[in-house]
């Protein structure tokens, strides 16, 4: 969807022009400035092109830190979450100082910013705008929020940039799904020597096409193995069994281990493979911490299920191996498993009903309003600690999602938390954070990844 940003210091008529172009009274009115504290999005029921306009209250609202500090973070938020702002001016009024700052900010941004000159009331009016150029962006529109004047050509200018920017994202869109029903996944098939990983590979495939040995590290390089299921063709990568650095003997195998996290890097999901029997050893969460760290969503291979209590019942067998793999792989905990024995060639099936899965529930996303409303109830239910060095909490401000513009299969959102001071947020809290995320939208094997942000870009 794209999104317009509306910005502007206050009482210049931000909400008035956001419920036009809204076409309902959804922003509250009113001549006292910093009424607007939340931003608030709609759909927009003025152009032919579907977005959505923001309005970004807030700027000059009595805050401690003053007016230039609340004007740069809207400036920030606009830049990094809209494709069109809207720069809303108080024609009557003039140029003041915080219009000033707020256009040296946004003469950095990257989309396209129109200036409307609001409150134009009478065409009489228009030969005294000439002093709002001086900010460098155009003449400006002339427009009228409260009488609706000047919109015919507003919406016409939006609709100039937008539509170009919706042609170019239905075609990449387009692309993307035929790409996607061409090249299906990449999945890399990662683990410790002798964990089994060619094993699996074969009973997938039903063949012999990668060596299986007993000798660890068989497996030299990362080798692509096609494989067609449910008409896509997949790719699977089977990567050499990692070990730890010390232990590694020849230049060869440290080589080998470059190009496993290599394959890591490039893959759209990794199955962690895990030798059951022999439990789970400091390498296996030596590489887990590789998938962590490049925020792969990663699907757990528990192999050797046959071997593993074979004379327990299989729920007292699968709660055993779930609580084993819970506590020594704790920071993978958004990872499903799958129990399988891939040289008996058991529940192998179970591997690609997960990814099925884990690929339709990575389409839902969370909308930006639903995030905020999510993390400020978070902030409010449990607010945080004080910081020991700088004494003082970190605050929320606004929150969105974005997904990397690099399309991939399974899609990893970054959830951009745009704060008072970045280096206020804590380790602990931001786990807590991800844990409501997940509690509320659930999705099996996606990494939460948050990027936070301070109001001062000198503090990032």
């Amino acid at each position: 969807m794209i999104n317009i940003a509306i910005v502007g210091r206050p009482n210049v008529g931000k909400s008035a022009i956001f419920n036009r172009l809204a076409n309902r009274k959804i922003a509250i009115v009113h001549d006292q400035p910093g009424v607007t504290r939340d931003r608030i999005a709609a759909p927009c029921a003025l152009t032919e092109t579907p977005c959505t306009i923001i309005d970004t209250g807030g700027i000059g609202a009595k805050l401690d830190d003053g007016f230039l500090d609340q004007v740069t973070i809207e400036a920030d938020i606009a830049m990094d979450t809209a494709d069109l702002i809207l720069f809303v001016v108080d024609s009557r009024e003039g140029l003041s100082h915080i219009e000033t700052e707020l256009a040296l900010k946004l003469r950095k941004a990257k989309h396209p910013i129109l200036l409307l000159l609001n409150k134009a009331d009478h065409a009489e009016q228009e030969a005294q705008l000439g002093d709002f150029s001086r900010m460098g962006f155009g003449a400006g529109i002339p427009v009228s929020a409260e009488h609706g004047r000047g919109f015919h050509e507003l919406i016409s200018k939006i609709e100039d940039v937008i539509q170009p920017i919706a042609t170019e994202r239905a075609e990449k869109m387009a692309d993307a799904e035929e790409h996607v029903a061409r090249e299906g996944l990449k999945i890399a098939i990662v683990g410790k020597p002798n964990a089994g990983k060619s094993s699996l590979i074969n009973a997938i495939l039903k063949d012999e096409r990668t060596i299986v040995s007993e000798i660890a590290g068989t497996t030299r390089d990362a080798v692509d193995v096609p494989y067609e299921y449910a008409d896509e063709q997949h790719t699977l990568i089977d990567t050499a069994g990692l070990r730890q650095r010390s232990k590694m003997d020849t230049s060869v195998e440290v080589f080998s281990a470059m190009r496993t996290e290599k394959s890591i890097r490039r893959s759209d999901i990794c199955l962690l493979v895990i030798d059951l029997e022999a439990g789970i050893s400091a390498m296996d969460r030596k590489i887990a911490q590789v998938i962590q760290k490049e925020h792969k969503p990663c699907l757990i291979i528990l192999n050797k299920w046959d071997l593993f209590h074979p004379g327990m019942q299989r729920s007292e067998r699968l709660e055993k191996a779930e609580k084993q793999i819970r506590t020594e792989l704790f920071f993978l905990s958004y990872a499903p498993f799958a129990a399988v024995s891939a040289k008996e060639g058991q529940h192998i099936s179970q591997v690609f009903g997960q990814l099925t899965k884990i690929r339709e529930a990575s389409k839902e996303t969370i909308t930006t309003g639903a995030l905020n409303r999510l993390l400020q109830d978070a902030f409010e239910l449990k607010p945080p600690s004080i910081h020991k060095k700088f004494r003082k909490r970190v605050k929320l401000l606004y929150a969105t999602a974005v997904v990397n513009d690099r399309y991939t299969a399974i899609p990893v959102p970054s959830y951009i938390l745009f704060v008072n001071d970045k280096r206020l947020m804590q380790e602990n809290y931001e786990q807590y954070l991800s844990n409501r995320i997940r509690e509320k939208y659930y999705a099996p094997a996606i990494p939460i990844v948050f990027s936070v942000r301070s109001r001062n870009r000198s503090k990032s």
